[in-house]
């Protein structure tokens, strides 16, 4: 069997938008909040932030606004350890902004982003450094939602074959139905994602998007052309399916303060794990318990665990693993062909 292809380890570009964004505090519904916390939203920049807490050399390019909210953006994102000095700032459109508001069936989200700084990003930005010496390139579905030279910048990106390019791209789907209200995505993003080297996408997201009824192996059927599909299934599981196997892991139980930004946090963890030559099950391991940090938080950025306490858990056998803070072995049979949670099952191969 021929050994697991991997990105060369190295420096991670992550593009896309990041808002500002405000959320009741405490928690309530928007219309009867008296006080806004300020914080940032970008799920690109989210996931810069955890390779940067993970000690992954990491960069993000953007634009902001020449404006209050603009600067914040950058300095906190800054402050995580990220490389912004290749961040545009446009003095003539503004930063975008989000609004959370939370209920009781979970939280919604308000954009405030037509015309924004970032909405003007455009295909030259692949053009000069620090793509050019990149390892890895991160996106997402969100960028080529938002005009159309920000979706000529994500397909420019993903037309040159794998064999060609001069580094990894990872996509992660990232469907935000308020962005697509012409009803293109299915497609749109569909043909994306099966030109990147590694895809993210939710379970329940793939359903929404191409057909109630997919499984792993019929999403993989789907997108035959990544190196790597990873399909998370909420709070049960993730399965990462590459060209030696499939491999299911159980996510860890934990007390939900907010799901925004737990993707992006899985993402950052897997992607690590991946650059550091890790095996598949400790990747996806690692992102689970970058998810967790998010999970914890109101925003989308918190901290990681003890560097000992990952290394404890990453080494846990399949079963103390899945038995972990009162997991159950059974969380998430079934999601993959070939084996159980914790199972890696090899020679289960798709076409390309």
């Amino acid at each position: 069997m021929t050994a697991p292809w991997r990105p060369a380890p190295g420096r991670v570009v992550c593009v896309g938008e990041t808002m500002a964004a405000l959320a009741p505090d405490p928690p309530r519904p928007l219309a009867d909040a008296e006080h806004l916390r300020v914080s940032i939203a970008g799920a690109e920049s989210n996931v810069a932030m955890y390779l940067a807490d993970h000690g992954v050399p990491a960069v993000w390019i953007s634009a902001l606004g020449d404006d209050p909210l603009g600067h914040r953006v950058r300095a906190a994102v800054a402050a995580a350890g990220v490389d912004v000095t290749h961040v545009r700032t446009d003095p003539h459109r503004p930063t975008g902004l989000l609004l959370k508001n939370p209920g009781r069936t979970g939280t919604r989200v308000h954009y405030y982003r037509t015309g924004s700084a970032a909405a003007a990003l455009g295909p030259d930005l692949l053009d000069a450094e620090p793509l050019r010496s990149a390892a890895l390139l991160h996106i997402t579905g969100i960028t080529p939602a938002l005009s159309p030279s920000c979706r000529d910048l994500v397909t420019r990106a993903l037309a040159t074959p794998h064999t060609r390019r001069p580094y990894a791209i990872s996509f992660d789907v990232n469907h935000r139905a308020a962005l697509w209200p012409d009803g293109t995505a299915p497609a749109v993003l569909r043909d994306l994602a099966d030109r990147a080297d590694i895809v993210f996408v939710g379970l329940d997201e793939a359903q929404a998007l191409w057909g109630a009824d997919l499984t792993v192996t019929g999403l993989r059927h789907l997108l035959p052309g990544p190196r790597i599909l990873v399909v998370k299934d909420g709070a049960r599981a993730a399965t990462a399916v590459t060209g030696n196997g499939v491999c299911t892991v159980p996510a860890l139980p934990t007390t939900v303060v907010e799901p925004v930004g737990a993707g992006d946090a899985f993402a950052a963890g897997f992607l690590t794990g991946l650059l550091r030559g890790e095996t598949t099950t400790r990747a996806l391991r690692l992102g689970h318990l970058t998810a967790v940090s998010a999970l914890k938080v109101t925003g989308d950025h918190g901290p990681l665990p003890d560097p000992a306490d990952i290394e404890r858990l990453l080494a846990l056998t399949a079963p103390d693993w899945a038995r972990h803070q009162g997991g159950r072995t059974d969380r998430g049979a079934g999601m993959a062909s070939g084996g159980g949670p914790g199972a890696c099952a090899s020679g289960y191969k798709f076409g390309r």
